[in-house]
């Protein structure tokens, strides 16, 4: 008994829908996920004479960034500009997506931080703590649990904690 050819050609114009279907939703989604791929652009402006910022920015490199370092004398007053508090202040500041990131932030933190609405200016963790990215623990040291504060809050509000 042969198909009934009615239902083939059902059968074809439903094909022909869902492929036409897909390739427009994917031909949609591909600068979407073209842009996703694109580092994101940030300028880390250090002391001339830390390496310990060197290694973070090729961190940040290697997890979705392109990172432009200025070595900067006068780091400190760079980062009260950028609206970091003192109490805030740590090794080195960041500038992207019109936010500031002071001090060796993981980089999916970061990624958080741009994907959230915030009305704050950035993120910061103050002074230079082991066990983050381009600070790693020497033999002996105990990393401990890590405050990662919002900047551009009336008080200092904590954002994540590092482990």
């Amino acid at each position: 008994m042969s198909p009934d050819p009615a239902l083939n050609k059902e059968n074809r114009t439903m094909n022909r829908r869902t492929l036409l279907n897909a390739t427009i939703a994917l031909a949609a989604l591909a600068p979407i996920s073209a842009l996703a791929a694109a580092p994101i652009k940030a300028t880390l402006y250090k002391d001339p004479s830390c390496s310990c910022c060197e290694a973070y920015a090729k961190y940040l490199d290697k997890n979705g960034f392109k990172v432009t370092v200025i070595p900067t004398p006068n780091l400190e007053q760079v980062t009260l500009a950028a609206g970091v508090p003192k109490s805030l202040v740590g090794c080195h500041l960041t500038k992207l997506a019109g936010h500031v990131f002071e001090g060796h932030i993981p980089a999916p933190l970061i990624k958080k931080f741009l994907a959230e609405p915030s009305s704050a200016k950035g993120l910061a963790i103050p002074g230079m703590p082991v066990g983050l990215p381009g600070m790693p623990a020497m033999a002996g040291m105990k990393a401990e649990p890590i405050a990662v504060y919002l900047v551009g809050t009336p008080k200092p509000v904590v954002f994540a904690t590092v482990n």
